[in-house]
């Protein structure tokens, strides 16, 4: 395989006399400050794990499945807690058969080749002494895409798959620093490149697309998870084999058209933290500003309840405040949005992505003693009735 190690890189109740003493004040009605800009994530956090080693991964034929994740696949790399995996000139969709300038007429053929999905996913990458209990923090180093990228809204799929009368599809040249797209004059794109998939392998050996995503993470495509930040994933087998891809140089909650900017990444660099028993219903993302949950479901009503159920049990027992407590504290000052939304009525894919809303929760509301412990508990799992 083509991994190469490198040397060391870089009803209401009241809270309980036991709860409010150990809270501090620190909810206090939400009249907190801001928290300075630029502050560190709170502790423990990836910036306080040591890089380990960097192993290279290139993306090619025994590297990349396309559009499926194979729990069968072997790792490509075995690397160990902190190490950093850098992902050099991946794949974009379609495993690289797409190229730019293609009119829609001459892709068609191509997507048609991959009815489970578009995506070139590059891995499995085993993390040493990962089993199932465990959870993989993702921290998000470094994603510089290459210089070019398009968004398309093919017929039948999107929020609305019958308002166009034709197919639509535009290619984007990026600045040397990858900073902005230029759309059409006076308007400027900001570029925020993320990576659209991150999972770990199931638990079961059967075949999923890519196009799908759950408990394990999968086609999460949350605008949030730029560089500095991270994801973590429940590890259900050995080695938690981590899958990525769908890279995007931005887009917007909800996705609506179904596509971003589509792209791949010349330079993606991920270090990957193991946290032994610290288990979580399903992806959760922190940033320095917000810890952020996910939620999936067949429509976005289901979406909402479900990533809000999970976040109430993850805010209540990391707090140590009652669930109709973090329910409340929601409802006042946290944000729930739409990260996908499909409505495929045709599509040359053989499944329907799930509907789905992420929660974020400010961190602003939290004073750091608080922020630390929140940040602890999420990482060892040792919260009261942590999931």
């Amino acid at each position: 395989m083509s991994a190469i190690d490198q040397g060391h890189a870089e009803g209401t109740p009241s809270l309980s006399r036991r709860n409010a003493i150990k809270l501090g004040g620190s909810l206090g009605l939400l009249g907190v400050a801001l928290p300075l800009a630029g502050r560190a994530l709170a502790a423990p956090t990836a910036s306080d794990t040591p890089h380990g080693r960097q192993h290279v991964v290139e993306s090619n034929a025994q590297t990349v499945r396309v559009g499926v994740v194979d729990p069968k696949a072997a790792a490509i790399v075995t690397i160990e807690s902190g190490d950093v995996v850098r992902y050099v000139n991946t794949w974009i969709n379609w495993g690289n058969e797409a190229k730019y300038g293609m009119s829609f007429a001459e892709r068609e053929p191509i997507r048609r080749k991959y009815p489970q999905g578009p995506y070139s996913l590059v891995g499995p990458v085993a993390v040493k002494d990962a089993e199932p209990g465990d959870l993989i923090e993702c921290r998000m180093l470094k994603l510089r895409p290459i210089d070019w990228g398009w968004n398309a809204a093919p017929m039948g799929v999107g929020a609305l798959p019958k308002d166009f009368s034709k197919p639509y599809l535009k290619y984007f040249r990026f600045d040397q620093a990858r900073q902005y797209a230029d759309f059409a004059p006076g308007i400027r794109i900001p570029l925020r490149p993320i990576q659209g998939f991150m999972a770990t392998a199931p638990a079961t050996d059967e075949i999923r697309s890519a196009i799908l995503a759950g408990n394990n993470g999968g086609n999460l495509a949350l605008s949030e998870l730029v560089a500095g930040t991270s994801l973590f994933l429940p590890v259900s087998r050995e080695g938690a084999m981590i899958w990525t891809g769908n890279s995007h140089a931005v887009q917007g909650d909800g996705q609506v058209d179904q596509t971003t900017i589509e792209t791949a990444m010349e330079d993606l660099q991920i270090q990957y933290i193991l946290h032994k028993r610290a288990s979580l219903p399903g992806p959760m993302a922190e940033t320095p500003t917000h810890w952020i949950g996910l939620g999936f479901g067949e429509t976005i009503a289901d979406a909402l309840r479900s990533c809000l159920r999970d976040m109430i049990r993850w805010l209540a027992s990391t707090a140590g405040i009652d669930e109709v407590e973090a329910y409340a504290i929601y409802s006042m000052a946290g944000s729930f949005r739409i990260t996908q939304y499909a409505d495929q009525v045709a599509s040359a894919y053989s499944v329907i992505p799930a509907k789905a809303v992420h929660g974020m929760l400010p961190k602003s509301l939290l004073m750091p003693q608080l922020r630390d412990q929140i940040a602890s508990r999420t990482r060892s799992g040792d919260g009261e009735g942590h999931a």
